[in-house]
């Protein structure tokens, strides 16, 4: 799943920045900004904007600590330290002036995507909420976000928090087949452990809900081996 986000990795070692530009894309990250030195680094913060910055501490013209508080003068995206610096003060000084996270070197390529995933997660939801209300509609279903209301043939259905996420996902994709894997990641905010049944559960649920008959839905239909789709005809 394509996420819409940039990621700035600034490290003066040319291996780290192609291996971790070469994961967080395969993990669907796909604007990664790369930067050797400090001086460049605040220049292309300055300029591409991240959304998250992965900054190492040792860098040739200056310490990362610096160029974390030049970022957080201006700006309160995530900054996640890289160091080899592994001693707890070292760790409570990246913490102290601004850092989100500290992963130390060398680290597990996987686990490091996950962190970036996690805090551009939880920078989402601090975004201010919207005074606009944002509506989803296809076939008899209408969904205000901001509302947190769905209607069906214009009949509320009152729908519980991760039922209301998952119908929003699949009003964002009508027609389209999504595995189980996708729906845990953008309703949960998790990966996907795969001997988990929360969604099926959630799928059943969600069927009870906007089915005439649930055992043979019309809408929120199994595809077998692939994951659900919601059918939308088109009107």
């Amino acid at each position: 799943m394509s996420i819409n986000k940039k990621v700035l990795i600034i490290d003066d070692e040319e291996a780290i920045l192609k291996l971790i530009a070469t994961v967080l894309r395969k993990e669907g990250i796909e604007h990664v900004i790369t930067s050797t030195t400090a001086a460049d680094g605040f220049a292309q913060f300055q300029q591409k904007q991240p959304d998250l910055v992965l900054l190492d501490i040792m860098l040739p013209d200056g310490e990362g600590y610096d160029l974390c508080k030049q970022m957080r003068a201006v700006s309160k995206v995530p900054i996640l330290f890289l160091s080899a610096k592994t001693e707890e003060i070292d760790k409570v000084l990246g913490f102290a002036i601004g850092g989100d996270d500290y992963i130390t070197k060398p680290f597990s390529p996987k686990e490091l995507a996950y962190r970036v995933k996690a805090q551009l997660r939880r920078a989402d939801y601090m975004l201010p909420v919207t005074t606009k209300d944002t509506v989803l509609t296809a076939g008899p279903f209408v969904l205000n976000e901001q509302k947190a209301e769905l209607l069906k043939n214009g009949t509320g259905i009152e729908l519980k928090p991760k039922e209301l996420g998952l119908m929003k996902y699949f009003l964002q994709n009508v027609n389209k087949v999504i595995s189980k894997e996708r729906l845990y990641d953008a309703v949960w905010g998790e990966d996907f452990i795969g001997i988990d049944n929360t969604v099926m559960v959630h799928i059943r649920r969600l069927r009870e809900k906007i089915e005439e008959h649930p055992s043979e839905p019309r809408y929120l239909i199994t595809i077998k081996g692939l994951g659900y789709k919601l059918a939308v005809e088109d009107e």
